[in-house]
C-alpha cells in the first residue's frame, strides 16, 4: 500500500478530487491532509471524507514539528496541492524526489514567490500570452524551480478574463493531477523493483 500525504492552504478542490479519485483504490491511500491555515475550507472537505487533518504554523514548519509528523506517517509521496508557503530544505532533504507541486502556469513562466491563483492568470493575460496551462513538478529549494513531471496546455481565447482562464486551469488540474500521481507512484514502484 502506497501512502500519499497532501498539503493545502485554501479551498482544497484539488485535495478533494484526489481523495475521491483514490477512494476505492486498494494500492494507494491518502494518509492525511496538512494545512497552514486554520480557516481553510479544505479542512471541511477532509472531515466530509473522513481523512485525518492537521493544522500547523510557520514555527512548526521551520523548526521540525511538521517533519516529525511526516516521519510518523512515512508517506511514499507528498503532494503540495494549493500549498502557498515555501517548503523548507530540511524536509526536501529527507524526502528527495518524493515531494511534488502543481502550479497554474507553464513554468518557468509566471512562477516564483507571490505567483499563485489569479495573480498568475492576470500576469499571463497582461503579457498577451496565447496559451497557458499547468505544470506538475518536483519541489526543490527554490519556488517553482524543480524538474518538470508533466505540463498540459490550454489556449487563451479572445476576451479571456482571469476568471475564465482560472476555470480552464482548474479543469486541467482536476483532470491531470490524480492521474499524474498514480503514474508517478507506479513508475517509481517499477524503478524500485528494478534497483532491488
Amino acid at each position: 500500500m502506497k501512502k500519499i500525504l497532501l498539503l493545502a492552504s485554501g479551498t482544497g478542490s484539488n485535495v478533494e478530487n484526489i481523495i475521491r479519485y483514490f477512494k476505492n483504490n486498494n494500492d494507494i491511500v491518502i494518509v492525511g491532509v496538512f494545512s497552514n491555515n486554520l480557516h481553510a475550507k479544505v479542512l471541511d472537505k477532509t472531515k466530509r471524507h473522513n481523512v485525518a487533518s492537521w493544522v500547523f504554523n510557520r514555527t512548526d514548519l521551520n523548526e521540525g514539528l511538521v517533519l516529525e509528523k511526516i516521519n510518523e506517517l512515512q508517506p511514499d509521496l507528498i503532494v503540495l496541492a494549493g500549498f502557498l508557503w515555501k517548503f523548507p530544505e530540511h524536509i526536501i532533504a529527507k524526502y528527495p524526489n518524493k515531494i511534488i507541486n502543481i502550479h497554474p502556469s507553464l513554468l518557468p513562466l509566471y512562477g516564483g514567490k507571490g505567483m499563485y491563483g489569479n495573480h498568475v492568470h492576470k500576469a499571463v493575460l497582461e503579457a498577451n500570452e496565447i496559451e497557458s496551462g499547468i505544470t506538475i513538478h518536483y519541489v526543490n529549494e527554490e519556488y517553482d524551480k524543480g524538474e518538470f513531471i508533466l505540463q498540459v496546455k490550454c489556449k487563451i481565447d479572445t476576451g479571456e478574463t482571469a476568471e475564465s482562464l482560472q476555470h480552464k486551469i482548474r479543469k486541467l488540474e482536476l483532470e491531470n493531477l490524480p492521474k499524474a500521481i498514480e503514474k508517478f507512484i507506479s513508475e517509481n514502484d517499477i524503478k524500485t523493483s528494478l534497483v532491488g
